[in-house]
């Protein structure tokens, strides 16, 4: 297979041709290794290397509708037994997972082929793709521009036709962002339609949702089908779906109301590059039958940071916390980045009170 072949191909279409045998999922890795040691110099994308297991993976006569089609794993929340997740922490120790994360298990079975972990900011807090652990992420069209975060290497690799599609997970944008800096497509899905098992029940009050980043909407679609769904133990459980998501992108969804907004939820205004994206999308949607407002959620301009803030900084307390009491010491000076330490002082002032109101 060429390069401008394996390019042209989403997810399902690289499972297509595999399942046909007009090529190999040994040849795929082969291929996605050689972008990633081509193009990871360059865009930091990749920054742990599973080659042996992904080649090993390759090897086995797994099924499933994304059979053989290389996959990467975001350095958090995609715990593979016998590796490191590390979220870009120099805190976090490089011990190995004892087991699969209940999403890992459904990735794999979904047929991938799973060759390495990428890029995020420390403890996934920020927008943007860069930690003193692991350097910044940069995007592919542009390597002076940034990538988004904190799903910014995955989005990066998969800009990059590294893969077609890799793991992403989303608390305060963090698929959302990355995909519209690399021009990609990022759905967070509803809570609770993946699992965060067996180690977590739940991330930020059910802020933290999983998911991937996709070039295309139906391997997003395919790749909900693969991995949503409750475990036991879970605190509480999405919806049921009554037809795959995949099958729900196949028919008309009818008149749909839809809203949108030219600033951010403080009322600020946003750049004009970007006001003239969200108009020209409004305009294509108004087009196409829909009944298209420009809305806001009735919100104070302080109201979203001052709800948001006292979640993001305990949940970063009780991760430091929880290592601390791993490695049996706390971190030391230089193993968290300032703005961490900061946010990991502000949590330890959080009552209990505060976080639930």
């Amino acid at each position: 297979m060429s390069f401008s072949d394996y390019a042209s191909h989403d997810g399902l279409g690289l499972a297509e041709l595999v399942s046909k045998g007009e090529v190999k999922a040994s040849e795929l890795a082969e291929e996605a290794i050689g972008r990633i040691e081509k193009h990871n110099p360059a865009l930091n994308a990749v920054i742990l290397k599973l080659y042996d297991l992904g080649r090993d993976m390759a090897k086995q006569p797994v099924e499933g509708p994304f059979k053989g089609v290389p996959f990467l794993l975001k350095d958090a929340f995609g715990d593979i037994a016998g590796y490191p997740t590390r979220l870009a922490s120099r805190f976090r120790a490089e011990t190995p997972a004892k087991e699969d994360a209940v999403l890992a298990r459904r990735f794999k079975a979904s047929g991938v082929t799973i060759l390495g972990k990428t890029n995020v900011p420390e403890f996934t807090l920020l927008p943007t793709t860069e930690s003193n652990l692991y350097g910044a992420a940069h995007n592919p069209w542009n390597p002076d521009h940034s990538t988004g975060g904190s799903s910014g290497g995955a989005a990066a690799a998969v800009a990059a036709g590294i893969v077609p599609l890799a793991h992403a997970n989303d608390s305060g944008g963090s698929i959302r962002i990355p995909a519209s800096s690399c021009g990609l497509v990022g759905l967070k899905p509803t809570r609770a339609r993946t699992s965060l098992g067996p180690d977590y029940g739940d991330v930020l009050s059910g802020l933290c949702h999983e998911h991937v980043v996709t070039r295309t909407v139906r391997d997003c679609a395919a790749m909900l089908d693969c991995i949503h769904g409750n475990e036991p133990g879970d605190p509480y459980v999405a919806p049921p779906v009554k037809e795959s998501f995949l099958e729900q992108t196949k028919r008309n969804p009818g008149k749909l109301r839809i809203a949108f907004s030219k600033t951010n939820p403080a009322g600020a205004k946003l750049h004009p590059d970007c006001v003239k994206g969200v108009e020209s999308v409004a305009k294509q949607l108004a087009d196409l039958g829909h009944e298209v407002t420009e809305a806001m959620p009735p919100l104070n301009p302080d109201e979203p940071g001052n709800l948001f803030l006292p979640l993001w900084a305990a949940w970063l307390s009780s991760e430091i916390e929880l290592e601390t009491a791993r490695r049996g010491r706390g971190p030391k000076e230089d193993e968290l980045e300032p703005l961490t330490r900061g946010l990991w002082e502000v949590g330890k002032t959080v009552s209990a009170a505060q976080y639930l109101l």
